[in-house]
C-alpha cells in the first residue's frame, strides 16, 4: 500500500538551486564507509554522509537567510520522515534514498533525523556559551552517525557510551581545526564563551595571525576534556561484535587520538592543523590486532 503523504510538493521552498557539494567523503578526517566496512553495508553508509553532507551545505549556505535555512532543512527532514514528497533535485532526493535504506534495514528514522536538530541549531545561533552547551549540540550532530553504524551492524547498548564519547571527541576536534575559518567565513564560534571570558580574551583574538596565551589556554583546557572523552572512546573497539566495525572503530579512535595529540603541540590559528598519511597507516597498523581479536 502506498503510505500517505501529509504534506504536497511546494518546490518553493528548497530554492531554485539544488544544493550539492564539492567536498566528498575522501576530503573527510576519518574513513566514510571504507573498504574496511562490508561491501553490503557501504551503500547505506555513502546514502548517509550524502544526506548529511547535503544538510551542512544548506546550512553554511552565505547566500541564504537563517529562516531560508531552516525551511529547507525542515523540508529535508520531512522527506526522510514520509512527511513530504521530494522534487526530483538531488538535495531533495538524498533523503528518499537514505529514508528508502533506513527503511529496507528497519533501523530507526530518527538515526538521521536528529542530524537535522543539530543544522537547525546552526541555523539558528552561531555561539556556544559553556562547555555543556557544546555538549548538547554534538549529541546531535556528532554522536547519531556512531549510532547509526553500530545499529547497522547491529551491535550492543554496550557500545553507546564509548561510541557517543567518540563521535564528540571528533566533532570538537574539527571545532578547533576549523575555529579560525568557521568564524571568518561563517561567523560561527564553537569555543565557548564562558572559557574566553574567564582568560579575558576575544572572539576577535582568534581571527590574529596566531594565538595568544590565553587562547592557548582555553585550547588546552577543550583538548584535556577531549582527553577524557578519548580514554572513554578506547573502549569501544573491544566491544563490538563484527570484525570488520571493530577495526573501523580501532583505526578512528587511533586518528582521533593522533589529531588531539597534533592540536595538543601545534596551533590551529597558526595553521589548520590536520592528520598525514603517515598517521593513517600508523593507526591502521596499531589497529590491526582487532582484526582477529573477538569481542
Amino acid at each position: 500500500m502506498k503510505e500517505k503523504i501529509m504534506v504536497k510538493i511546494d518546490d518553493s521552498v528548497w530554492g531554485k538551486e539544488d544544493v550539492t557539494s564539492s567536498k566528498g567523503m575522501k576530503d573527510e578526517n576519518f574513513p566514510v564507509g571504507s573498504f574496511l566496512i562490508a561491501p553490503i553495508h557501504r551503500p547505506i553508509v555513502h546514502h548517509y554522509y550524502h544526506f548529511a553532507r547535503v544538510a551542512d551545505d544548506m546550512v553554511d549556505n552565505v547566500s541564504l537567510t537563517s529562516e531560508e535555512k531552516k525551511a529547507r532543512l525542515v523540508a529535508l527532514r520531512e522527506v526522510l520522515l514520509g512527511l513530504r514528497e521530494a522534487p526530483n533535485r538531488a538535495d531533495a532526493q538524498s533523503a528518499v534514498k537514505l529514508r528508502q535504506s533506513l527503511m529496507a534495514r528497519d533501523l530507526p528514522l530518527s538515526l538521521a533525523s536528529d542530524l537535522i536538530t543539530a543544522f537547525i541549531m546552526d541555523a539558528e545561533k552561531n555561539r556556544y556559551q559553556s562547555w555543556d552547551e557544546l555538549l548538547h549540540y554534538c549529541r546531535y550532530s556528532a554522536n547519531p552517525v556512531g549510532r547509526f553504524l553500530l545499529a547497522l551492524h547491529h551491535e550492543s547498548e554496550e557500545t553507546l557510551e564509548a561510541s557517543d564519547a567518540l563521535c564528540t571527541s571528533l566533532q570538537i576536534i574539527n571545532h578547533l581545526q576549523d575555529v579560525q575559518s568557521d568564524l571568518n567565513k561563517l561567523d560561527r564560534c564553537y569555543v565557548p564563551l564562558e572559557w574566553l571570558n574567564e582568560e579575558k580574551v576575544t572572539l576577535k583574538d582568534l581571527t590574529l595571525a596566531r594565538s595568544k596565551p590565553g587562547v592557548r589556554r582555553v585550547f588546552d583546557r577543550m583538548l584535556a576534556k577531549v582527553d577524557g572523552l578519548n580514554t572513554k572512546a578506547k573502549r569501544l573497539p573491544s566491544l563490538i561484535r563484527d570484525r570488520r566495525m571493530r577495526l573501523e572503530a580501532a583505526v578512528i579512535v587511533n586518528l582521533c587520538v593522533q589529531l588531539t595529540n597534533h592540536l595538543h603541540y601545534n596551533d590551529p590559528i597558526e595553521k589548520r592543523v590536520a592528520l598525514t598519511r603517515k598517521d593513517g597507516v600508523y593507526a591502521l597498523l596499531k589497529s590491526i590486532k582487532y582484526f582477529s581479536v573477538s569481542a
